[in-house]
Formats: structure tokens, C-alpha cells, sequence
């Protein structure tokens, strides 16, 4: 009976955990041509919050141009040549954002872009805990402070895996200059190695004078 108490905890834990709703959205890496532009939309109820991050991963000077637009058409964020950035806003009409990514100014450059869109507040881990007035109890604060330290991980490896990401296209492209610079040096080296051994050749070889025949 003793040992039935807390595995029976751990299985309310697991299933209090499992049943918290995450805000609606959407987490994509995309490719961004240069002179390119790329939009998406979301159907946003008025009155709801939502928030965009985004960051750019490869390319360029690692910039792009950022905007959103409401259901009327109007702006309610620009940025231009942005590395990263992070938009909050409530939606203050019902219908369809749109935000979109430009590399518009770039002609040569392709990006890679990296963006989170989310929907919605976050609701409570419990349901009654906004209206509760009694204090948790220790089931629910340790439900509470996991849940916490579980969102402070996600973030944590997204930042990390982003950084990863931008280091190793970092990487690539030293790795491409640094190959390209030596066999442009081993090309040089051989060309001014021959030329020099022509040109020492040159100094050691007689040059016989050519006699012509003279008839009397």
C-alpha cells in the first residue's frame, strides 16, 4: 500500500501534464531565395493574442525584411534588414493575418529563415487556478513548477539548436574560402615554379650563331 501512493501520484502528475493545451501555431525553417519573398497566413479571432519570433539561419549578412499585416490590409509591424525579432500584438479585428519574409533587396544572397507563430494565451495548468483562493498543494506546485522548467527546456533547445545551425553554415562556408584560397595558392605556386625553372633554363642553354654561306 505503501508503494501504491506514489507511483498513483506520478500517474496524476503525468496525466495533469499531458492534458495542457499549447497555444495554436506554427514552427517552420523555410528557404528564401534572393529577390524572393515568402507570406503565410492565420485565421485570428479578434480579441486573441499572438506573437511572431523569427531568425535568420544561413545567408547573407543574415538579414531579411519582416511585416505584418491585418485583415484590412493595414502594416502593424515592419522591419527592415532584421537578423531577429520578436512581435506581440492582440488582434483588435476578426479575419486573416498575414505576415510575410522579403530578401527582396538581396541579389545574390539565399536565406534561411526561421520563424515561430503562436495563437492564443497559454491557459492555466489547472483549470480553476486563476479563481481558486486557497493555496496548491504540493501535487499541484510541483505540477506548476515542472510545467515551468519543461517551457524554459523547449526554449533552451530551440535557442540551441538555431545557434547550432548558424555555426555549422558558418563553418561550411569558411571551410569553402579556406579550400578555394589553397588550391588558388597550390595553382600560383606551381605557375611561379615553372616560370622560374623556364627562366633558369633560359640563362644556362648556348645559343649557337647561325652561320650563313657566302658565295663568291
Amino acid at each position: 500500500m505503501g508503494s501504491a501512493t506514489p507511483r498513483s501520484a506520478s500517474v496524476l502528475l503525468l496525466v495533469l501534464l499531458l492534458q495542457v493545451e499549447r497555444p495554436r501555431g506554427a514552427e517552420l525553417t523555410f528557404e528564401l531565395p534572393d529577390n524572393a519573398k515568402q507570406c503565410f497566413h492565420e485565421d485570428v479571432e479578434q480579441g486573441v493574442k499572438f506573437s511572431l519570433d523569427y531568425q535568420v539561419i544561413t545567408g547573407g549578412h543574415y538579414d531579411v525584411d519582416c511585416y505584418v499585416e491585418d485583415p484590412l490590409g493595414n502594416t502593424i509591424y515592419r522591419e527592415t534588414k532584421k537578423q531577429y525579432d520578436s512581435f506581440t500584438h492582440r488582434a483588435e479585428v476578426k479575419g486573416v493575418y498575414q505576415f510575410c519574409f522579403s530578401n527582396e533587396f538581396s541579389t545574390f544572397s539565399h536565406k534561411t529563415v526561421y520563424f515561430d507563430f503562436q495563437v492564443g494565451d497559454e491557459p492555466p495548468i489547472l483549470p480553476d487556478m486563476g479563481s481558486r483562493v486557497t493555496a496548491l498543494t504540493q501535487m499541484e506546485s510541483a505540477c506548476v513548477t515542472i510545467h515551468e522548467a519543461l517551457k524554459t527546456v523547449i526554449d533552451s533547445q530551440t535557442h540551441y539548436r538555431l545557434r547550432e545551425a548558424q555555426d555549422r553554415a558558418r563553418a561550411e562556408d569558411l571551410h569553402s574560402r579556406v579550400s578555394s584560397w589553397s588550391v588558388g595558392e597550390t595553382v600560383a605556386l606551381f605557375v611561379v615554379s615553372f616560370s622560374q625553372v623556364l627562366l633558369l633554363k633560359s640563362f644556362f642553354t648556348e645559343k649557337r650563331p647561325v652561320g650563313r654561306a657566302v658565295h663568291s
